[in-house]
Protein backbone atom coordinates (compact mmCIF):
# COMPACT_ATOMS: atom_id res chain seq x y z
CA UNK A 1 0.00 0.00 0.00
CA UNK A 2 2.55 2.52 0.91
CA UNK A 3 4.97 1.80 -2.49
CA UNK A 4 1.52 2.37 -4.44
CA UNK A 5 0.69 5.60 -2.50
CA UNK A 6 4.33 6.88 -3.01
CA UNK A 7 3.65 5.94 -6.91
CA UNK A 8 0.97 7.74 -7.65
CA UNK A 9 1.87 10.83 -5.79
CA UNK A 10 5.00 11.23 -7.70
CA UNK A 11 3.09 10.58 -10.52
CA UNK A 12 0.37 13.24 -9.55
CA UNK A 13 3.58 15.42 -9.44
CA UNK A 14 5.25 14.56 -12.29
CA UNK A 15 2.18 15.60 -14.42
CA UNK A 16 1.81 18.71 -12.81
CA UNK A 17 4.82 19.85 -13.79
CA UNK A 18 4.78 18.52 -16.97
CA UNK A 19 1.36 20.32 -17.02
CA UNK A 20 3.05 23.43 -16.46
CA UNK A 21 5.81 23.35 -18.27
CA UNK A 22 3.72 22.49 -21.20
CA UNK A 23 1.43 25.84 -20.78
CA UNK A 24 3.84 28.44 -20.76
CA UNK A 25 6.64 29.22 -23.30
CA UNK A 26 9.68 27.62 -22.21
CA UNK A 27 12.47 30.84 -21.19
CA UNK A 28 15.58 31.36 -23.45
CA UNK A 29 17.09 31.73 -20.14
CA UNK A 30 19.88 29.04 -19.71
CA UNK A 31 20.80 30.29 -16.21
CA UNK A 32 16.61 30.12 -15.35
CA UNK A 33 15.93 26.54 -17.07
CA UNK A 34 18.82 24.87 -15.40
CA UNK A 35 17.58 26.61 -11.97
CA UNK A 36 14.00 25.49 -12.45
CA UNK A 37 15.34 22.22 -13.28
CA UNK A 38 17.30 21.43 -10.28
CA UNK A 39 14.09 22.92 -7.95
CA UNK A 40 11.87 20.16 -9.78
CA UNK A 41 14.53 17.61 -9.44
CA UNK A 42 14.81 18.00 -5.65
CA UNK A 43 10.86 18.50 -5.15
CA UNK A 44 10.46 15.22 -7.02
CA UNK A 45 13.33 13.34 -4.77
CA UNK A 46 11.74 14.93 -1.39
CA UNK A 47 8.30 13.36 -2.25
CA UNK A 48 9.89 10.44 -3.19
CA UNK A 49 11.77 10.22 0.57
CA UNK A 50 9.14 11.13 2.49
CA UNK A 51 7.34 8.22 1.48
CA UNK A 52 10.33 5.73 1.11
CA UNK A 53 12.81 6.61 3.47
CA UNK A 54 13.54 4.45 6.35
CA UNK A 55 11.71 5.50 9.50
CA UNK A 56 14.03 7.00 12.36
CA UNK A 57 14.10 6.74 15.91
CA UNK A 58 11.21 9.37 16.51
CA UNK A 59 7.66 9.64 15.77
CA UNK A 60 6.30 13.18 16.30
CA UNK A 61 4.55 15.09 15.08
CA UNK A 62 5.06 12.40 12.37
CA UNK A 63 7.39 9.81 10.37
CA UNK A 64 7.08 11.78 7.32
CA UNK A 65 8.27 15.60 8.59
CA UNK A 66 11.79 13.21 9.87
CA UNK A 67 12.12 11.16 6.77
CA UNK A 68 11.78 14.73 5.12
CA UNK A 69 14.47 16.33 7.05
CA UNK A 70 16.56 12.95 6.10
CA UNK A 71 16.27 13.63 2.59
CA UNK A 72 17.22 16.79 3.06
CA UNK A 73 20.41 16.01 4.54
CA UNK A 74 21.06 13.92 1.38
CA UNK A 75 20.37 16.76 -0.96
CA UNK A 76 22.59 19.21 1.15
CA UNK A 77 25.22 17.28 1.16
CA UNK A 78 25.27 16.43 -2.80
CA UNK A 79 25.33 20.45 -3.08
CA UNK A 80 28.46 20.95 -0.36
CA UNK A 81 30.21 17.89 -2.53
CA UNK A 82 29.15 20.07 -5.50
CA UNK A 83 31.02 23.22 -3.96
CA UNK A 84 33.81 21.50 -2.92
CA UNK A 85 34.81 20.12 -6.31
CA UNK A 86 34.49 23.80 -8.21
CA UNK A 87 37.56 26.19 -8.21
CA UNK A 88 37.36 29.10 -5.40
CA UNK A 89 36.23 31.61 -7.87
CA UNK A 90 33.75 29.36 -9.81
CA UNK A 91 32.19 28.52 -5.97
CA UNK A 92 31.50 31.91 -4.56
CA UNK A 93 29.90 32.99 -8.20
CA UNK A 94 27.74 30.05 -7.92
CA UNK A 95 25.93 31.49 -5.07
CA UNK A 96 24.85 34.29 -6.67
CA UNK A 97 22.66 31.90 -8.69
CA UNK A 98 21.06 31.15 -5.03
CA UNK A 99 21.28 35.07 -4.25
CA UNK A 100 22.53 37.46 -7.00
CA UNK A 101 23.87 39.81 -3.57
CA UNK A 102 26.15 37.14 -2.60
CA UNK A 103 29.36 36.63 -4.31
CA UNK A 104 30.90 40.43 -3.02
CA UNK A 105 33.72 39.76 0.11
CA UNK A 106 32.13 40.96 3.36
CA UNK A 107 34.22 42.74 6.12
CA UNK A 108 34.58 41.05 9.00
CA UNK A 109 33.39 42.62 11.98
CA UNK A 110 35.44 42.79 15.40
CA UNK A 111 33.57 42.92 18.95
CA UNK A 112 36.30 43.33 20.31
CA UNK A 113 38.25 46.86 20.96
CA UNK A 114 36.75 49.67 23.74
CA UNK A 115 36.07 46.49 26.75
CA UNK A 116 34.90 49.01 29.37
CA UNK A 117 31.74 48.36 30.42
CA UNK A 118 31.30 52.03 32.35
CA UNK A 119 33.11 54.30 29.85
CA UNK A 120 33.15 57.76 31.76
CA UNK A 121 35.02 58.99 28.19
CA UNK A 122 30.95 58.89 26.64
CA UNK A 123 29.01 61.69 28.59
CA UNK A 124 26.15 60.58 26.50
CA UNK A 125 26.19 57.47 26.63
CA UNK A 126 28.69 55.15 29.34
CA UNK A 127 27.48 52.06 28.66
CA UNK A 128 27.65 51.90 25.17
CA UNK A 129 29.75 48.96 25.10
CA UNK A 130 27.02 46.83 26.31
CA UNK A 131 24.46 48.21 24.38
CA UNK A 132 27.08 47.44 20.95
CA UNK A 133 27.22 43.69 22.00
CA UNK A 134 23.14 43.46 22.43
CA UNK A 135 22.43 42.54 18.91
CA UNK A 136 20.04 39.67 17.21
CA UNK A 137 22.57 37.20 17.43
CA UNK A 138 21.68 37.22 22.07
CA UNK A 139 18.38 35.57 21.33
CA UNK A 140 19.95 33.63 18.86
CA UNK A 141 22.45 32.16 21.05
CA UNK A 142 19.69 31.45 23.64
CA UNK A 143 17.53 29.55 21.92
CA UNK A 144 20.24 28.01 19.70
CA UNK A 145 21.77 26.20 23.79
CA UNK A 146 18.40 25.87 24.74
CA UNK A 147 17.56 23.49 21.86
CA UNK A 148 21.42 21.95 22.18
CA UNK A 149 20.16 20.93 25.76
CA UNK A 150 17.20 19.48 24.61
CA UNK A 151 19.24 17.35 21.71
CA UNK A 152 22.23 16.37 24.41
CA UNK A 153 20.02 16.05 27.47
CA UNK A 154 22.93 16.54 29.70
CA UNK A 155 23.91 19.68 31.51
CA UNK A 156 27.61 18.49 32.02
CA UNK A 157 28.51 17.81 28.08
CA UNK A 158 26.04 21.14 27.49
CA UNK A 159 28.66 23.41 29.88
CA UNK A 160 31.47 21.80 28.69
CA UNK A 161 30.94 22.63 24.75
CA UNK A 162 29.56 26.03 25.88
CA UNK A 163 33.27 26.45 27.84
CA UNK A 164 34.96 24.96 25.25
CA UNK A 165 33.94 27.08 22.27
CA UNK A 166 34.83 30.06 23.93
CA UNK A 167 38.43 28.70 24.90
CA UNK A 168 38.44 28.40 20.77
CA UNK A 169 37.19 31.62 19.79
CA UNK A 170 40.44 33.02 22.20
CA UNK A 171 42.21 30.58 20.35
CA UNK A 172 41.50 31.39 17.01
CA UNK A 173 40.91 35.39 16.78
CA UNK A 174 44.15 35.66 15.04
CA UNK A 175 42.44 33.85 12.12
CA UNK A 176 38.79 35.58 12.00
CA UNK A 177 38.19 38.94 13.48
CA UNK A 178 35.08 37.59 14.28
CA UNK A 179 36.22 35.91 17.36
CA UNK A 180 37.88 38.91 18.64
CA UNK A 181 35.34 39.70 21.90
CA UNK A 182 35.91 41.17 25.21
CA UNK A 183 36.54 39.06 28.21
CA UNK A 184 32.85 40.15 29.72
CA UNK A 185 31.56 39.27 26.59
CA UNK A 186 32.60 35.59 26.82
CA UNK A 187 32.09 34.66 30.21
CA UNK A 188 29.36 37.24 31.06
CA UNK A 189 26.85 37.79 27.97
CA UNK A 190 27.75 34.55 26.24
CA UNK A 191 28.76 31.83 29.00
CA UNK A 192 26.46 32.65 31.82
CA UNK A 193 23.75 34.59 30.31
CA UNK A 194 23.23 33.51 26.78
CA UNK A 195 24.49 30.04 27.21
CA UNK A 196 23.70 29.24 30.77
CA UNK A 197 19.71 30.26 30.95
CA UNK A 198 19.42 28.89 27.20
CA UNK A 199 20.61 25.10 29.17
CA UNK A 200 18.66 25.87 32.56
CA UNK A 201 15.34 26.27 30.37
CA UNK A 202 16.48 23.39 28.44
CA UNK A 203 16.81 21.43 31.61
CA UNK A 204 13.49 22.55 33.28
CA UNK A 205 11.74 21.18 29.89
CA UNK A 206 13.95 18.07 29.99
CA UNK A 207 12.93 17.44 33.59
CA UNK A 208 9.25 18.39 32.77
CA UNK A 209 9.19 15.96 29.52
CA UNK A 210 10.12 13.54 31.48
CA UNK A 211 7.76 13.71 34.35
CA UNK A 212 5.28 14.16 31.79
CA UNK A 213 2.67 11.05 31.65
CA UNK A 214 2.66 9.75 28.32
CA UNK A 215 -1.13 8.18 27.27
CA UNK A 216 -2.17 8.82 24.31
CA UNK A 217 -5.81 9.35 23.02
CA UNK A 218 -7.82 9.63 19.68
CA UNK A 219 -8.77 12.99 18.93
CA UNK A 220 -11.90 11.83 18.03
CA UNK A 221 -12.52 10.09 21.24
CA UNK A 222 -12.08 13.54 23.38
CA UNK A 223 -15.20 15.08 24.22
CA UNK A 224 -14.38 18.66 25.00
CA UNK A 225 -12.48 21.03 22.77
CA UNK A 226 -9.85 22.49 25.34
CA UNK A 227 -8.81 18.50 25.35
CA UNK A 228 -8.94 18.26 21.62
CA UNK A 229 -6.73 21.87 21.49
CA UNK A 230 -4.26 19.85 23.97
CA UNK A 231 -3.88 16.74 22.05
CA UNK A 232 -2.91 19.05 19.19
CA UNK A 233 -0.35 20.89 21.37
CA UNK A 234 0.96 17.44 22.69
CA UNK A 235 1.30 16.04 19.08
CA UNK A 236 4.48 18.19 18.85
CA UNK A 237 5.62 16.51 21.98
CA UNK A 238 8.02 13.29 22.11
CA UNK A 239 5.88 10.16 22.41
CA UNK A 240 7.91 8.37 24.55
CA UNK A 241 10.74 9.78 26.92
CA UNK A 242 14.35 8.18 26.81
CA UNK A 243 16.48 9.91 29.36
CA UNK A 244 20.28 10.02 28.56
CA UNK A 245 22.60 8.67 30.80
CA UNK A 246 26.00 9.12 29.16
CA UNK A 247 27.96 7.78 31.49
CA UNK A 248 31.48 8.93 30.13
CA UNK A 249 33.96 7.55 32.61
CA UNK A 250 31.82 4.48 32.58
CA UNK A 251 34.09 2.15 30.22
CA UNK A 252 37.27 3.74 27.37
CA UNK A 253 34.39 2.86 24.79
CA UNK A 254 31.95 5.54 25.64
CA UNK A 255 34.28 7.66 27.02
CA UNK A 256 35.91 8.19 23.64
CA UNK A 257 32.38 8.40 22.07
CA UNK A 258 31.28 11.25 24.36
CA UNK A 259 34.47 12.90 23.52
CA UNK A 260 33.65 11.99 19.51
CA UNK A 261 30.79 13.88 20.05
CA UNK A 262 31.96 16.87 21.62
CA UNK A 263 34.21 16.79 18.75
CA UNK A 264 32.24 17.45 16.03
CA UNK A 265 29.73 19.76 17.88
CA UNK A 266 32.74 22.07 17.98
CA UNK A 267 33.11 21.53 14.44
CA UNK A 268 29.87 22.40 13.60
CA UNK A 269 30.07 25.71 15.63
CA UNK A 270 33.59 26.49 13.86
CA UNK A 271 32.03 25.31 10.31
CA UNK A 272 29.40 28.21 10.62
CA UNK A 273 31.68 31.22 10.72
CA UNK A 274 34.31 29.61 8.25
CA UNK A 275 31.28 28.89 5.78
CA UNK A 276 30.24 32.55 6.03
CA UNK A 277 33.55 33.59 5.54
CA UNK A 278 35.29 31.70 2.76
CA UNK A 279 31.87 32.38 0.72
CA UNK A 280 31.26 35.61 1.82
CA UNK A 281 28.00 35.21 3.01
CA UNK A 282 26.96 38.40 5.62
CA UNK A 283 26.02 36.65 9.34
CA UNK A 284 22.09 37.90 8.90
CA UNK A 285 21.59 35.83 5.53
CA UNK A 286 18.68 33.84 5.40
CA UNK A 287 21.19 30.91 3.98
CA UNK A 288 23.27 31.01 7.68
CA UNK A 289 19.90 31.10 9.70
CA UNK A 290 18.73 27.94 7.23
CA UNK A 291 21.66 26.15 8.08
CA UNK A 292 21.07 26.20 11.76
CA UNK A 293 17.25 25.07 11.76
CA UNK A 294 19.09 22.26 9.59
CA UNK A 295 21.06 21.07 11.83
CA UNK A 296 18.64 21.73 15.01
CA UNK A 297 16.20 19.17 13.39
CA UNK A 298 18.71 17.03 12.02
CA UNK A 299 20.72 16.85 15.42
CA UNK A 300 18.29 15.68 17.47
CA UNK A 301 17.58 12.48 15.23
CA UNK A 302 21.15 11.97 15.03
CA UNK A 303 22.13 12.37 18.96
CA UNK A 304 19.07 9.92 19.80
CA UNK A 305 20.83 7.32 17.15
CA UNK A 306 24.01 7.89 18.28
CA UNK A 307 22.74 7.38 22.47
CA UNK A 308 20.66 3.91 21.00
CA UNK A 309 23.85 2.46 19.47
CA UNK A 310 26.28 3.25 22.59
CA UNK A 311 23.33 2.06 25.10
CA UNK A 312 22.40 -1.19 23.62
CA UNK A 313 25.15 -2.01 20.45
CA UNK A 314 23.14 -5.64 20.79
CA UNK A 315 20.18 -4.34 19.94
CA UNK A 316 21.37 -1.43 17.22
CA UNK A 317 23.61 -3.17 15.56
CA UNK A 318 24.98 -0.08 13.54
CA UNK A 319 24.84 3.32 13.43
CA UNK A 320 21.45 5.17 11.92
CA UNK A 321 21.59 6.43 8.80
CA UNK A 322 21.17 10.39 9.81
CA UNK A 323 23.97 10.57 12.53
CA UNK A 324 26.32 9.17 9.38
CA UNK A 325 24.89 11.66 7.65
CA UNK A 326 25.55 14.59 9.87
CA UNK A 327 29.21 13.50 10.60
CA UNK A 328 29.60 13.12 6.42
CA UNK A 329 28.24 16.59 6.91
CA UNK A 330 30.42 18.15 8.90
CA UNK A 331 33.50 16.60 7.60
CA UNK A 332 32.57 18.14 3.39
CA UNK A 333 32.06 21.42 5.00
CA UNK A 334 35.37 21.65 7.16
CA UNK A 335 37.17 20.45 3.81
CA UNK A 336 34.99 23.03 1.97
CA UNK A 337 36.85 25.44 4.51
CA UNK A 338 40.49 23.79 3.97
CA UNK A 339 40.31 24.25 0.29
CA UNK A 340 38.60 27.67 0.11
CA UNK A 341 41.12 29.53 1.96
CA UNK A 342 43.95 27.17 3.40
CA UNK A 343 46.10 30.54 4.07
CA UNK A 344 43.96 31.60 7.17
CA UNK A 345 43.26 27.91 8.55
CA UNK A 346 47.24 27.77 8.55
CA UNK A 347 48.05 30.53 10.34
CA UNK A 348 49.74 29.80 13.38
CA UNK A 349 48.41 29.73 16.87
CA UNK A 350 50.31 32.34 19.30
CA UNK A 351 52.73 30.83 21.61
CA UNK A 352 51.14 30.73 24.78
CA UNK A 353 48.14 29.74 23.05
CA UNK A 354 49.73 26.30 21.59
CA UNK A 355 51.16 25.88 25.03
CA UNK A 356 47.80 25.81 26.63
CA UNK A 357 46.54 23.44 23.64
CA UNK A 358 49.27 20.97 24.64
CA UNK A 359 48.96 20.95 28.10
CA UNK A 360 44.83 20.35 28.12
CA UNK A 361 45.77 17.72 25.70
CA UNK A 362 48.34 16.48 27.70
CA UNK A 363 45.82 16.46 31.16
CA UNK A 364 43.22 14.39 29.30
CA UNK A 365 45.69 11.85 27.72
CA UNK A 366 47.04 11.57 30.98
CA UNK A 367 43.55 11.47 33.18
CA UNK A 368 42.57 8.79 30.09
CA UNK A 369 45.60 6.34 31.09
CA UNK A 370 44.85 6.82 34.60
CA UNK A 371 41.21 5.93 35.07
CA UNK A 372 41.50 3.27 32.04
CA UNK A 373 44.21 0.96 32.42
CA UNK A 374 46.36 1.99 35.57
CA UNK A 375 43.84 2.53 37.79
CA UNK A 376 42.28 -0.75 36.69
CA UNK A 377 45.54 -2.21 36.79
CA UNK A 378 46.07 -1.34 40.50
CA UNK A 379 42.57 -2.31 41.68
CA UNK A 380 43.31 -5.86 40.04
CA UNK A 381 46.74 -5.67 41.93
CA UNK A 382 45.04 -4.59 45.33
CA UNK A 383 42.51 -6.99 44.24
CA UNK A 384 44.79 -10.05 44.08
CA UNK A 385 46.65 -9.20 47.07
CA UNK A 386 43.95 -9.21 49.08
CA UNK A 387 42.68 -12.48 48.15
CA UNK A 388 46.36 -14.18 48.64
CA UNK A 389 46.37 -12.58 52.34
CA UNK A 390 43.11 -13.62 52.87
CA UNK A 391 44.26 -17.10 51.90
CA UNK A 392 47.32 -16.83 54.05
CA UNK A 393 45.46 -16.27 56.84
CA UNK A 394 43.33 -18.99 56.42
CA UNK A 395 45.75 -21.56 56.42
CA UNK A 396 47.77 -19.81 59.49
CA UNK A 397 44.34 -20.62 61.21
CA UNK A 398 44.13 -24.04 60.51
CA UNK A 399 47.86 -24.78 61.14
CA UNK A 400 47.30 -23.30 64.97
CA UNK A 401 44.88 -26.32 65.24
CA UNK A 402 47.51 -28.22 66.34
CA UNK A 403 47.35 -32.04 65.34
CA UNK A 404 47.48 -31.12 61.67
CA UNK A 405 43.70 -31.58 61.97
CA UNK A 406 40.98 -28.49 60.92
CA UNK A 407 37.70 -28.43 61.49
CA UNK A 408 36.61 -26.04 58.87
CA UNK A 409 33.61 -27.33 58.28
CA UNK A 410 31.38 -28.50 61.14
CA UNK A 411 28.35 -29.09 59.07
CA UNK A 412 25.75 -31.55 60.57
CA UNK A 413 26.12 -34.94 59.29
CA UNK A 414 22.82 -36.37 61.13
CA UNK A 415 24.25 -36.01 64.83
CA UNK A 416 27.80 -36.67 64.01
CA UNK A 417 29.89 -33.42 62.62
CA UNK A 418 32.46 -33.99 59.82
CA UNK A 419 35.95 -33.60 59.41
CA UNK A 420 38.74 -32.42 56.89
CA UNK A 421 41.86 -33.84 57.30
CA UNK A 422 44.62 -31.03 55.89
Amino acid sequence: FRRAHTLTVLFILTCALGYVTLLEETPQDTAYNTKRGIVASILVFLCFGVTQAKDGPFSRPHPAYWRFWLCVSVVYELFLIFILFQTVQDGRKFMKYIDPHLGVPLPERDYGGNCLIYDPGNDTDPFHNIWDKLDGFVPAHFFGWYLKTLMIRDWWMCMIISVMFEFLEYSLEHQLPNFSECWWDHWIMDVILCNGLGIYCGMKTLSWLSLKTYKWQGLWNIPTYKGKMKRIVFQFTPYSWVKFEWKPASSLRRWLAVCGIIFVFLLAELNTFYLKFVLWMPPEHYLVLLRLVFFVNVGGVAMREIYDFMDDPKFHKKLGQQAWLVAAITATEFLIVVKYDPYTLTLSLPFYITQCWILGIILVLTWTAWRFFIRDITLRYKEIRRQKQEHRHEKDKCLSNGDGHSALLDEPNGNKPRERKL
